[in-house]
Formats: structure tokens, C-alpha cells, sequence
């Protein structure tokens, strides 16, 4: 846990340590009360008539409790500051690691539980610093001074709140060792219940169509019974501390006072002595009362400081669980890293050179030492059954991944030496599942850093390439029409379009289309690609498909077959002499089609 704190900016670790020195002026007026008190049970007891002398105890008195409340705030709002300023930092370095993460990473904690991570497990810790800088740094202060105050007092009182905080330790201890381990399960099934929620918020349309409401409510059901019954029994656990604080609370006031009555009552008063001893006695009478007094205050707040520590406590395990959360998420190593190159001699080139892949944690390659390349304006296309690695093979150009052997040469270079910036600069990429964002149809098209500089007729130009003017003007606020969160209020033809615009108004290098094409019509579809052809001449494109009639016409074309290449070149020399080809091809037009469209 401590390790996350290990960031805290300079002027935090200032404003902590300011904390720390206000509390201890805070103890230093709470644990004088005491005193003040003692000095007036004696004043009573004594019976003292001057009223200037208990005016003085009592203005004392007045100005400690006055000077510890205004430390309290100062402190509290110290407290709250650098918290909310923490998390701020943490939440922040936390959203840009997992905007560098790759998808393997992703995959591997799993956006349900990265959202968890970001949010609760953030304000876990956000609460134990707030609380923490009050409590715990008084807590122990406070207990070790007023320690400090009663021993060697009265060994016989002494011993009462030992045997008291004796108690307490014992019973947070074996609490908390029941505890901790709860505390791990209840962030893994918070993580459950949000997974749960989003699987079935994003797959709505697809739970009603096949009636499985029900369904749904029943996995949501059992994951919020087991979260449910998880926290009862952390609350449960942690609710029997306080009647046990409170028992030993009352009786350590109790047995204080009672050994006190017996410690006042062995100093006898010699009825038979003189006067000076008989006063000196009742003095001494006096005295011990107005130790009592005071030593069952100090007692008080040494079991007000576990107290404390106690309300901690039932915080810190499950905050020492986020933080390890959090930490794994931040100290994670990242496969794809940045390189530094920003330019190149060669422009629109790229080149898979003997290039193998395996997914993370998988057995196998799922694909094989693919070797082709593409100039600066050709037309490369993918095709292959479902699971050959074709859009695999895109995201390698894209460097979504790091190849396992081999290399993807892009101008000439490795994609890997590029910075980040200059490589999607080069690069268009449209994913098989088109993602639009809240945002404006403009908004959506001049996404990014690269979008900023582009006019209006830079967007108008790429909508009307993307085939997507028409459905856009006939929206209410055209190209000001809002986008709901992933393109909810469009069709997925449309979003397609749109995903196709935003990365053609770019005009990178290379256009890579990743069964891009999926949702539309044939002629929208062959329109589309006469536009890109005749619009952006000099664009690579790197087509992945699954339709003949998308890629018939490409330069070249890669047939791939479980993850190896089955064979290169033009829709007529595959039809000569690769099977696989023939078979997708004949699979999807006959052959009076295929000889007709030749």
C-alpha cells in the first residue's frame, strides 16, 4: 500500500507534515482538560472560596477546548484537500496508463474491473488519507501522551487500562484477521456486479430479441446476493467492535473509580491527631480525588484513541486492498511501447517480413510467417475462413500489437521505432466494431489530435467519400447533430460510414479496414471503394473482408488458412491456382457469376 503513495507531490508531503504538528498541538489541549479539571476537584474539595482561582482553572480550560476545535478544522480541511488533491493525481496517472495499455492488457484486467479500479477503489483510498491524517496520527499520539501522564501515578490504575486496551488489541486483532481476507472478495465481486452491468446494458437489443431478460436477472441476482452477503458479514464483523469498545469504555470508568474510592479510603485521618495532621491528611485525600478525576479522564482517552484507530481500522484492510488494485494496474508492464522515429525516406510502403503472432497466455501462433508487401497507392486485401487471422493481421499493421518474430515494415522502418503521434499520423484504422463517441457528426470525424486542423470542407469532403452526406444532412442539425455514446441513435451502416469518414479526413498514408465494410450495401459499398480509389490516389489500402465483391478488384490479395498463407495475387491468378480461394469464391457467387463479372 505504501507503495502508491510514493508519488504524493512535494507540497502534499508538506501539507502532511503541517498536519502532523497541528495534531500534536491538538493532543497537547485536549490532554491539559485533565489537569484543569483535577485542579478544580481539589479546589472543591478543599473548599476554596476564592472565586478567582476557579475562574482562572476554568478560562484555561475554556482556551484549550477553544484552541483544539480550531486545530480540528485546520486540520480537517488540510486533510480533505490533500486527499481530493491525491486521488486527482492518482485517478489521472491511472485513466493514462490504461490509455497506453494495449489490448492484450485490457483483456487481461478487463474493462469492468478497470472502471472499478479508477472510481471505488480510488475513493477507498481518497477516504483513508482523509480520515487518516486525523485519526490515525492523533490516535497514537494522543494514547502514547496520556500513557505517558498515568504512569507511575497509581500502578493499581495503571493496571486497569492496561488490562483495557489489552481487551481491545485482542479483539481487533482477531476481527480484522477474520476480516482482510473478505475485504479481497468484496472489490473481485463489485468487479462482478459492474461486468454484469455492462455485459447487459451493451447487449440490450440482443437479450430482448431472444427473450432473456430473465436470464440476465438471475446472473445479475446471484452476482448482487454474493456482493450482499459479503458485506453483511464485513459489517456484522466490524459492528461487534463497537458494543465491545462501548463495554469497556463504561467499565474502565467504572473500575477506576472504584479502585480510586479504595485508594481515597486506605489514607486515614487520624481523628485523634493534631490538627496540622488531620489537614494534612484531608489534603492528601484531596490530592488522590483530583487524581482520579484526571487519571479516569486520561483513561478515557486512551481507549478514545482505539476508538479512533478502530474506525480506521475498519477502513484501512479494504483501502490496502484498492491500493494493491490500483497498483497492479499502474505498475503493469506495457507490451507496446513508443518508440522515437518521426520520419521516414519512403512514404505509403509497408511490409510484413516473415511475421509470426501469438496472443498472450495462448498455446499456439495463431499466425504464421506471413511474408508480402504493398507500395505507396496498391490495394492489399485479407481474406480467409472466420478465425484464419485476418484481422489480426491489421492490427499488427496497426500496431495495436508487437509482432512475436519477424517484423512490420512501414516506409522502410519498423513499426515499433516510430513514436506514437508520427505512426498514427501514417495510419488510418477503421475496427471491425465501428466506435463513435458523445460527440457532435463533426466532432466524431475530426476525432483526435491529428483531426484539429481540419475545416469544414475537410469533414464535408470525407462524409461525402464515406458515401454518409445523405443520412448526415437529413439529420435536424446536419454535421452539428449529436452522436450518442457508441453511435447508439445511428444504424450500424451508418456508423461505419462515419468511422470510415473520421479516419479518411485525415488523409494518412495507409488505410487499413478491418471488414469495414460488413454493414453495407453492395453498391454503397462498391461506390465507397471507386471514391477512396479516385478521391485518395497514392493511399495504400490494406482491406480486410469477407465478400469477393469487396476485394475482386484489389492488387493483390493475401488468402490466408488457419493462420498461414494459402496464397498471393490477383482475384484471376487465385482463381487459378489456389484452392482455398476458389472454394470461398465459389462458396459465394457461382461460377456463370464469376466468368459474368470477369
Amino acid at each position: 500500500m505504501i507503495h502508491i503513495f510514493s508519488n504524493m507531490k512535494t507540497k502534499d508531503r508538506w501539507l502532511a507534515l503541517l498536519c502532523v504538528l497541528l495534531v500534536c498541538g491538538q493532543v497537547y489541549f485536549d490532554l491539559r482538560l485533565p489537569d484543569y479539571t483535577a485542579e478544580i476537584t481539589v479546589l472543591i474539595s478543599s473548599e476554596v472560596t476564592d472565586l478567582s482561582q476557579y475562574y482562572a482553572a476554568g478560562g484555561k480550560m475554556l482556551g484549550c477546548a477553544l484552541c483544539s476545535a480550531l486545530l480540528t478544522v485546520v486540520v480537517g480541511y488540510l486533510a480533505a484537500m490533500i486527499a481530493a488533491d491525491f486521488s486527482f493525481d492518482v485517478r489521472a496517472k491511472l485513466f493514462n496508463k490504461v490509455a497506453s495499455m494495449g489490448s492484450g492488457e485490457i483483456k487481461k484486467f478487463s474493462t469492468a474491473s478497470l472502471i472499478t479500479r479508477t472510481t471505488n477503489d480510488i475513493t477507498q483510498i481518497q477516504m483513508i488519507i482523509a480520515m487518516g491524517l486525523q485519526m490515525m496520527i492523533r490516535a497514537p499520539i494522543m494514547a502514547i501522551w496520556a500513557i505517558i501522564k498515568i504512569v507511575g501515578k497509581s500502578w493499581q490504575l495503571s493496571a486497569v487500562v492496561a488490562a483495557a486496551v489489552a481487551v481491545v488489541v485482542v479483539s481487533l486483532v482477531v476481527l480484522l484477521a477474520i476480516m482482510i481476507p473478505k475485504f479481497r472478495i468484496v472489490q473481485r465481486q463489485i468487479d462482478d456486479v459492474n461486468r454484469l452491468t455492462d455485459e447487459n446494458l451493451s447487449g440490450i437489443r440482443v437479450v430482448r430479441a431472444f427473450n432473456a431478460e430473465q436470464y440476465q436477472e438471475d446472473k445479475f441476482e446471484t452476482a448482487n446476493d454474493n456482493l450482499m452477503r459479503t458485506q453483511l458479514f464485513t459489517g456484522r464483523g466490524m459492528a461487534f467492535l463497537s458494543p465491545i469498545m462501548m463495554f469497556v469504555q463504561s467499565g474502565v470508568s467504572v473500575a477506576i473509580y472504584y479502585v480510586g474510592a479504595m485508594l481515597i479510603n486506605a489514607i486515614n485521618v487520624p481523628l485523634d491527631g493534631t490538627v496540622a495532621e488531620i489537614m494534612a491528611a484531608v489534603s492528601d485525600r484531596s490530592v488522590m480525588l483530583g487524581e482520579v478525576v484526571s487519571f479516569s479522564s486520561y483513561a478515557l482517552y486512551v481507549i478514545m484513541s482505539f476508538v479512533m484507530l478502530l474506525m480506521i481500522f475498519m477502513m484501512l484492510p479494504r483501502a490496502a486492498v484498492s491500493a494493491n488494485r490500483i497498483n497492479e494496474v499502474i505498475d503493469s508492464d506495457i507490451a507496446v511501447t513508443e518508440g522515437t522515429e518521426t520520419d521516414s525516406e519512403e512514404t505509403g510502403s509497408i511490409e510484413f517480413r516473415d511475421v509470426s503472432f501469438r496472443y498472450p497466455d495462448a498455446s499456439e501462433d495463431c499466425l504464421k510467417h506471413i511474408s508480402f508487401s504493398a507500395k505507396k497507392g496498391e490495394t492489399v486485401a485479407f481474406i480467409g475462413a472466420t478465425g484464419s487471422g485476418k484481422s489480426t493481421l491489421g492490427s499488427l499493421a496497426a500496431r495495436l500489437y508487437d509482432v512475436t518474430e519477424g517484423a512490420v515494415l512501414l516506409d522502410g522502418k519498423d513499426v515499433s521505432t516510430y513514436s506514437f503521434e508520427t505512426l498514427y499520423d501514417k495510419v488510418g484504422y477503421i475496427p471491425q466494431k465501428a466506435t463513435l463517441f458523445a460527440n457532435t457528426v463533426e466532432g466524431n470525424v475530426s476525432f483526435g489530435k491529428s483531426g484539429q486542423n481540419l475545416t469544414d470542407a475537410d469533414v464535408g469532403n470525407a462524409l461525402d467519400i464515406a458515401q454518409a452526406t445523405d443520412f448526415v444532412q437529413a439529420m435536424d442539425d446536419g454535421v452539428n447533430s449529436w452522436i450518442a455514446q457508441g453511435g447508439s441513435n445511428v444504424s450500424g451502416g451508418q456508423k461505419q460510414r462515419l468511422a470510415i469518414a473520421r479516419a479518411v479526413a485525415r488523409k494518412p498514408e495507409i488505410l487499413i479496414f478491418d471488414d469495414s465494410f460488413s454493414a453495407l450495401d453492395y453498391k454503397t459499398d462498391r461506390t465507397l471503394r471507386q471514391r477512396i480509389k479516385t478521391d485518395l490516389k497514392g493511399t495504400t489500402c490494406l482491406i480486410v473482408a469477407q465478400r469477393i465483391g469487396t476485394i475482386r478488384n484489389a492488387d493483390k490479395i493475401v488468402v490466408l488458412d488457419n493462420g498461414a498463407v494459402a496464397g498471393i495475387g490477383t482475384h484471376e491468378e487465385l482463381m487459378k491456382n489456389c484452392p482455398v480461394y476458389q472454394q470461398i469464391a465459389l462458396s459465394q457467387l457461382s461460377a456463370e457469376e464469376l466468368a459474368a463479372n470477369a
